[in-house]
């Protein structure tokens, strides 16, 4: 709707409309109500020359074989006293609903000047519309579109109920509902009720449908890595290392996450509604998981359990970077996805997606010099093995970020092409895109830190040197005989060269 309006000395620019669109689409949609809107109370706001509330936003799909409509149903309008005992007050509120495709049917403009939603005296003269009703053109494809209903007080009353209403969607397309009142005596007016919105496969919003095909097809990967794990943690359960206990958390949080969503993307399509506390479980155990999963990759990076036997003095830093990741996370989340976010305006928004982004960015700073001086030990060792694992293991992150990166810009090009959600069938690879990012890091580090019989040459030793690594693991596969005379003399060798190296590493991690 990029028009402008204009009252008296009220104007509003053609940018300001559209960004109010926008972020009415984007904010006014109650995620905890969702394809049923749910109005309690809510008041009119000026714009220009027309108070308009904003009904919601939705990707609606047809089908052949099944309706999809928006029904209205005890929808009720409250106007004030004064309102109701002034006169040559029409007391008209329209009910409009349009396509996004035609938002520049509604309103117009006299002599190329700035919109107006509502008919003015120069408008009337021109268009032929109806002086203080909405101006409104037919869409080039369909005639009877957009649709505008009228609601009428009566005489002195003070209150409206519109009559039960259900407009059948024959078109696929983003669909926006607004509720204007052109008359000026109308004032704060509030309205209550609510508004059903359904497409043939259900109350899932458009945007949201494709997302619970995709976490099934998640939670299905989850499973397949998850018995694969499984199956080799239990195989070689006494080589297993403190790591591996980690990782399989990770797995589980991972595929009960995936469950969790999927359940609630199903109770929503079904009813139209998501339960609160269902919805709120969802985004913790998230929470939970991104926290262990990012705490996991710092400890790797840090070479936890492979070049030191502990963190040290860190061990409280990465606890605490632990407890401000969950809650920022947490905080972000429940906003988003838990209840109504009406009341959220962009700054307060802002204040919550951007300590996350701080803390992401200070998390993969730390995870790189982490990793930095952890391949500068196993070069000085000469652990050949472990450094060939992390080296692979600093490619997959590197790849990660580079991913990320390219993403968010992508994802910044994608909304700001798409001010009027247009693109609304493919909105949710922007989501799905992380899950998936996270899920193929995930099998890296599956991939890399999998159990197995050898698995203790990874792990710190206090009683061999770091470069005997080689060697044991030579020995392991070429069966030496256990009282072999040139193996004794090496562990001998090893013990007296690399005695200083281990206390000097105990030394630097009490220090940490």
């Amino acid at each position: 709707m990029d028009f402008t309006f204009q009252k008296s000395s009220t104007r509003i620019t053609t940018t300001h409309i559209a960004l109010l669109l926008l972020l009415t689409s984007f904010f006014n949609c109650n995620p905890a109500n969702a394809s049923i809107h749910i109005y309690h109370k809510d008041v009119f706001r000026e714009v220009g020359n027309a108070f308009l509330l904003s009904g919601g936003s939705e990707g609606i799909a047809t089908s052949p074989s099944s309706r999809s409509y928006i029904r209205f149903e005890n929808i009720t309008f409250w106007r004030n006293e004064a309102a109701a005992d002034r006169k040559r007050s029409n007391g008209l509120i329209q009910v409009i609903i349009f396509e996004a495709a035609d938002r520049n049917n509604i309103g117009g403009s006299a002599y190329g000047g700035q919109r107006s939603i509502c008919c003015t005296p120069d408008l009337a003269k021109m268009e032929g519309c109806k002086q203080g009703e909405v101006i409104r053109r037919p869409s080039a494809t369909d005639a009877n579109w957009p649709v505008v209903l009228n609601v009428k007080f009566r005489g002195k009353s003070l209150s409206k109920e519109m009559d039960y209403k259900e407009i059948s969607i024959t078109k696929t397309g983003m669909y926006n509902l607004f509720f204007v009142a052109c008359d000026p005596k109308l004032k704060e007016l509030v309205m209550s009720g609510k508004t059903v919105w359904r497409s043939p496969d259900g109350y899932l919003p458009g945007r949201m449908a494709p997302l619970m095909k995709f976490y099934t097809f998640m939670a299905l990967a989850y499973v397949l890595i998850g018995v694969i794990w499984l199956i080799q943690y239990v195989r070689f359960w006494d080589d297993i290392l403190q790591l591996q206990h980690c990782i399989t958390a990770v797995i589980a949080l991972g595929l009960f996450e995936m469950i969790l969503w999927y359940a609630d993307y199903v109770n929503f399509n079904n009813t139209g509604m998501r339960p609160v506390f269902l919805t709120t479980l969802v985004v913790t155990v998230g929470a939970v998981r991104k926290t262990v999963s990012r705490l996991l990759i710092l400890t790797v990076c840090m070479g936890y359990g492979v070049v030191r036997p502990t963190l040290g003095g860190l061990t409280s830093k990465v606890l605490l970077l632990g407890v401000t990741i969950f809650l920022a996370t947490e905080l972000l989340n429940i906003t988003e996805f838990v209840g109504t976010i009406n009341d959220v305006s962009g700054r307060a928004r802002l204040f919550l997606v951007l300590p996350d982004a701080f803390l992401d960015a200070f998390l993969i700073l730390w995870i790189f010099t982490s990793l930095s001086k952890t391949l500068e030990q196993l070069q000085t060792k000469r652990s050949s093995v472990k450094l060939d694992m992390y080296r692979k293991f600093s490619n997959a992150l590197a790849v990660t970020v580079i991913a990320s990166v390219a993403w968010i810009a992508y994802e910044v090009y994608f909304k700001a092409t798409d001010p009027f959600n247009e693109k609304w069938h493919s909105a949710w690879i922007i989501t799905a895109f992380w899950d998936i990012l996270a899920f193929a890091l995930l099998c890296v580090i599956c991939y890399l830190w999998a159990p197995s019989q050898n698995s203790q040459r990874y792990a710190y030793s206090e009683k061999l040197g770091e470069e005997s690594d080689d060697e044991e693991s030579q020995s392991l596969t070429e069966g030496k005989p256990e009282g072999d005379i040139s193996l004794v003399n090496q562990e001998v060798k090893n013990v007296g060269s690399g005695g200083d190296s281990d206390e000097e590493d105990t030394e630097e991690d009490k220090r940490e």
